[in-house]
């Protein structure tokens, strides 16, 4: 996906820090615009070699007078000018722009956070067929404001308390809004982004998913060769299910896919995804149980980044051990390992330094991101890394993907490892898990409410609390249920229940799986929490 015929309408977000960075991406491709993000610190070269028609700096907790604050690389502005690129910042990336031209920002006399009015002072520029004096509501979030302008750059709108809220010099093609027009909470930001990408910009609306399909089918073929053959990890989700549809129109019978049972699974899941795998997808599984293998390894281990490792190393175990096998088979060992990894998977999983998003915090390793071992021997190929789950539900589409297995709920490459809270191996926890699990997602189907869900699931809980069963004192398991509601799994919503929905779930589950007396539900969105518990 980042050939030349998606580079040569390319907007680039370089990321400062902002919680809302991703958004920005999300809303260009909505346009039907090829978007990417990297560090905002990236070295010059890694922008030059992305050629972009546009530049966007992001916000950021940081103030431009900070010691450490971060900054585009030297060279940028030149850079820009020189190739007749439009840049555009976004709060922190307006005054970045306003000190490094010439202009001064200080710490605003009054803070601006939340919802607030801006009021345009000039007609035209960035805010098309807007006229002076109209106002719309903006969502602002800073301390610092900017008092001086760069030479050649006007003030086009102001908030109500009178800071500079929007400015440009359309000669430089410097363009800079100190709110963030990407949240929803800016009611006019998503008019305003396209204005600013097709009429100030001349960006085309040309990045299409089926163009997507076709140039990393591309992509596979040139880099597996004609000989070549690929192993494809399949979990049964969609994202690895979409995976294996791509690279199997790419090359054919010279993918071998498996499916390893790794005893972390949901409820029948090994029986179902066989199944469909090979009634409706036709796609060659092999499947693998290595419950003992995983479970052992895992045996007393507590900490979710140690669990992650631990089963990413045995994943890759068994693909090595499956890869030998083939290579007794057919005569020569797969080079290639595909998995399903998407676009938030690389986000949370934060690469180091030069590589991405360097200056934000490690949100969790992701098996199929951080957790796999520096000595692998397979070379990986992973079509899906810069898409959004919505994106690879659109490409699973064209792809002809079962629409039944496209809707899935996103399931968590370690599996219920990090659904048992603690030791996966203690006790019944994983049976009961399972158990408690399938009567939720069971009952959220059966309210027909499935598709209203991003993501739904139980967590066992490490911990036992007092309860009446029988007329009897117990003292059992404590089991929690999560549901919320998402576009891309980057920020979400706890799903409102009706409570009689609630009381008939905790009953059926107190009543049906034995050593649970206690059901709780988590109401947190993220942030601050992440959908998963670990």
């Amino acid at each position: 996906m980042e050939s030349e015929t998606f580079k040569s309408n390319l907007v680039l977000i370089l990321d400062f820090g902002s919680q809302y960075t991703h958004l920005i991406t999300r809303r260009i491709r909505k346009l039907s615009i090829f978007s990417l993000c990297i560090s905002g610190t990236s070295p010059l070269k890694s922008i030059t070699e992305l050629n972009p028609r546009v530049i966007i700096l992001s916000g950021g907790p940081h103030s431009v007078h900070s010691t450490d604050a971060p900054s585009f690389p030297d060279g940028f502005i030149e850079y820009v000018e020189k190739n007749g690129i439009f840049v555009l910042g976004i709060c922190y990336g307006l005054q970045l722009i306003v000190q490094k031209l010439g202009g001064e920002v200080k710490v605003g006399d009054k803070q601006e956070y939340g919802r607030m009015e801006i009021i345009v002072e000039s007609d035209g520029g960035l805010f098309g067929s807007k006229k002076v004096g109209d106002k719309q509501c903006v969502w602002m979030s800073h301390g610092d404001e900017v008092v001086n302008l760069p030479s050649g750059f006007s003030v086009v709108a102001r908030s109500q308390q009178g800071a500079v809220a929007a400015i440009e010099n359309s000669l430089r093609k410097f363009y800079g809004l100190q709110y963030h027009p990407e949240v929803t909470h800016s009611p006019e930001g998503m008019e305003t982004l396209r204005h600013f990408l097709f009429n100030i910009c001349g960006i085309s609306a040309d990045w299409k998913m089926e163009d997507v399909m076709e140039e990393e089918i591309k992509v596979i073929k040139t880099v597996v060769g004609a000989k070549d053959h690929v192993i494809c990890a399949l979990s049964g989700g969609v994202d690895s299910t979409v995976a294996a549809t791509l690279v199997h129109k790419a090359i054919r019978d010279r993918l071998h896919c498996i499916f390893v049972d790794n005893g972390l699974l949901r409820f029948k899941e090994r029986e179902r995804v066989m199944e469909t795998f090979e009634s409706d997808l036709h796609l060659p599984v092999t499947c693998v149980d290595a419950t003992e293998q995983f479970l052992s390894k895992l045996k007393g281990v507590v900490d979710p980044e140690t669990k992650r490792k631990i089963i990413g190393k045995e994943f890759i175990c068994i693909f090595d051990e499956f890869a030998q096998e083939l290579e007794h088979k057919l005569g020569t060992k797969p080079a290639f390992l595909v998995q399903g990894t998407l676009y938030p998977d690389v986000i949370e999983s934060c690469p180091p330094p030069g590589s991405g998003r360097s200056h934000s915090h490690t949100i969790k390793s992701h098996h199929n991101v951080g957790g796999l071992p520096k000595d692998m021997k397979l070379r990986l190929i992973e079509p899906l890394k810069l898409l959004f789950k919505d994106e690879v539900r659109e490409l699973g589409k064209i792809l002809n993907v079962p629409e039944a297995f496209l809707k899935r709920h996103p399931f968590p490459g370690p599996g219920l490892a990090v659904r048992v809270l603690g030791d996966v191996t203690q006790g019944n926890a994983l049976d009961i898990l399972r158990q408690v699990d399938e009567i939720f997602i069971q009952s959220i189907k059966d309210a027909g409410l499935y598709d209203s869900i991003w993501q739904a699931f139980a967590v066992f809980l490490p911990i036992r609390s007092v309860g009446v069963q029988g007329d009897q004192r117990t003292h059992s398991h404590v089991v929690a249920l999560r549901a919320v509601t998402s576009q891309d799994g980057m920020t979400a919503d706890w799903y409102y229940f009706e409570h009689k929905f609630l009381d008939d779930v905790a009953r059926k589950i107190c009543n049906s799986v034995r050593g649970v007396n206690r059901v709780v539900q988590d109401i947190t969105s993220k942030p601050p929490s992440t959908i998963e518990w670990e």
